[in-house]
């Protein structure tokens, strides 16, 4: 049972998948000047290895499939490569969240609580997009995921958090609207690289999760990150040939854009 006290959303981490973790792992590291990363056991029950940095007090998970048969390696093949995999949101009324998934029909498909912190997997077919996790942790700005002694790893020279992700579909707005019954949450609108208007929810802290049409031929899925960062041009410059003409980066079959750190 999570703890009583009411806490607002926030946009915690996001798990991307790839077939090579170190691949994807060391320019990650390097471009954003990231710290040591946590290698979490506990994902071996789902036949998975991770990578797990801490930024500012967000967290981005790399995770490969360590063999056949995995949920992750079936969606490498259905989008046709690396990309995104699950968003994790913080929420703290465990109660008031299995009230309204069940009243929307939402199924768990994996449920965990501990003493210091649990977890909701949410099927992705109810949802549409990805993964969807809600997550609580006690004290509420722990993160057990991450690891021990995590905020001593957490560097912020160059980048200081995630900010913002987006996932695309055939029908933004009715995924969006989903996504909103499922976070209970309001829509709003925000710009896009296109010029165009899309949905997204604002969640605490500057977390926005923006719905985009699905125009790679890759399907429904994350296709973007946002982080926020203190020197764009170093980024870049470290970024190499991922860095793309439209100040973006293109990094484990995702697009990474750059957001001035407040």
């Amino acid at each position: 049972m999570g703890p009583e006290e009411e806490e607002p959303m926030r946009l915690r981490q996001v798990a991307l998948v790839a077939r090579d973790l170190p691949a994807v792992v060391e320019p990650f590291q390097r471009i954003f000047a990231l710290g040591e990363p946590f290698a979490d056991p506990g994902i071996a029950t789902f036949g998975l290895v991770n990578q797990v940095f801490p930024i500012g007090d967000t967290f981005l998970e790399l995770l490969s499939p360590a063999g056949p048969g995995t949920t992750a390696g079936r969606l490498l093949d259905r989008r046709g490569g690396d990309g995104g995999y699950m968003v994790i949101v913080q929420s703290q009324d465990r109660d008031g969240d299995r009230k309204r998934l069940e009243e929307l029909g939402v199924r768990i498909v994996w449920s965990h609580d501990e003493a210091d912190g649990g977890t909701l997997h949410l099927h992705p077919r109810d949802v549409g997009g990805a993964i969807l996790s809600l997550d609580w942790m006690q004290p509420p700005e722990s993160w057990k995921w991450a690891g021990p002694g995590w905020r001593e790893r957490s560097r912020s020279d160059r980048t200081t958090g995630i900010v913002g992700v987006d996932l695309q579909a055939d029908d933004p707005q009715a995924m969006a609207k989903r996504w909103g019954e499922v976070l209970a949450q309001p829509l709003t609108s925000a710009p896009g690289e296109d010029g165009e208007t899309h949905p997204c929810i604002e969640l605490a802290e500057g977390g926005c999760i923006r719905f985009l049409p699905a125009r790679d031929g890759r399907g429904e899925g994350v296709c973007g990150l946002s982080l926020a960062v203190r020197d764009a041009d170093a980024v870049r410059s470290a970024a190499g040939d991922a860095a793309r003409a439209d100040g973006t980066l293109l990094l484990c079959g995702t697009t990474i854009h750059l957001r001035d750190a407040q």
